[in-house]
């Protein structure tokens, strides 16, 4: 998780640092453990964006939705 965060802070320029804090509630995505494999098997699905560049869009589409300027 730390990763992401980082792979974000960097992606939008900010300066903001990454801190870890006490999760307030018990949902933890590493004890959920996401997995896309049902999605392949049932739907024949594969993704077709990489996170980088999902991230990056979404950024994008965000900055664009709140009128905000690229850092």
């Amino acid at each position: 998780m730390r990763e992401l965060a980082e792979l974000i802070v960097r992606l939008t320029g900010s300066s903001s640092a990454v801190v870890c804090v006490p999760k307030p509630f018990e949902d933890d995505p590493r004890q959920r453990k996401p997995d896309i494999g049902k999605a392949r098997r049932v739907l024949q699905w594969e993704p077709q964006v990489a996170l980088e560049e999902g991230l990056k869009r979404t950024i994008e589409d965000l900055r664009g939705a709140l009128g905000l300027r690229a850092t």
